[in-house]
């Protein structure tokens, strides 16, 4: 069975800030739910793993992640993904080919398209429910996607202001300064270390029984909504 999405996300910073999160497998991993790099191979190959939990039951599915392209003026990458679960029940190959479109200096979108294939235990949802599943999934990478760009794009608004502050400060210092001169104390505030581009702690589980509360809030709406417009 196979399942394909096309989305596009709105981004809280400029193209150049996206593409450094986007283009980092590594800050890719971190934002999707419940998924961990485990190892990394090479620059193209990965192992990882990614954790569902459904009430009390958790389930551990262990794959590997290929990058088939990254362009870096196109702003884009593809990668392929395989796994299975520990018990080998369940199979999943996802394509995903992803780009970061320009806006402004403070804005951007991700878009990209998304296919899925399952087999075994998995399957037997069908696309009905693995769409909706596979939209909840993403529309929660693109909230913890957003949150890295923010992080980049406050980083990158901060480096200019401490470099004119380390120029300024080597001006004043005059022509005929002497070289053994002590250079000028820089303020505590400067010191301030940056903020961590990727979660120290572990990604939680991807939580099932939230995303199957989540799909099955949409199905009534879809219901109720659909009597209310015959009625």
């Amino acid at each position: 069975m196979k399942v394909k999405l096309e989305k596009s996300f709105p981004m809280p910073g400029s193209a150049d800030a996206a593409w450094a999160v986007l283009g980092d497998v590594e800050r890719v991993a971190a934002c999707m739910p419940g998924a961990k790099i485990a190892e990394r191979v090479d620059d193209r190959h990965y192992k990882g793993t990614v954790a569902v939990r459904f009430g009390p039951a958790n389930l551990t599915f262990r794959g590997e992640v290929e990058v088939v392209a990254r362009d870096a003026a196109a702003r884009s990458l593809q990668l392929v993904g395989k796994g299975t679960d520990t018990s080998g029940g369940s199979g999943a190959a996802m394509e995903l080919a992803a780009r970061v479109e320009p806006g402004d200096a403070a804005s951007s979108a991700l878009a990209g398209t998304a296919e899925v294939s399952m087999s075994g235990k998995a399957a037997t949802f069908g696309a009905r429910l693995a769409v909706p599943v596979a939209d909840q999934v993403l529309q929660q990478f693109a909230g913890n996607f957003a949150a890295q760009v923010k992080v980049e794009q406050e980083r990158r608004a901060v480096a200019p202001a401490a470099e004119g502050m380390s120029t300024a400060q080597a001006a004043s210092a005059g022509p005929g300064a002497s070289a053994a001169s002590p250079a000028p104390t820089a303020p505590a505030a400067s010191t301030a270390p940056a903020p961590p581009a990727v979660p120290a702690e572990s990604p939680a589980p991807l939580n099932g029984a939230a995303l199957l509360w989540a799909i099955l809030k949409d199905w009534l709406r879809g219901l109720f909504g659909g009597r209310a417009r015959h009625g």
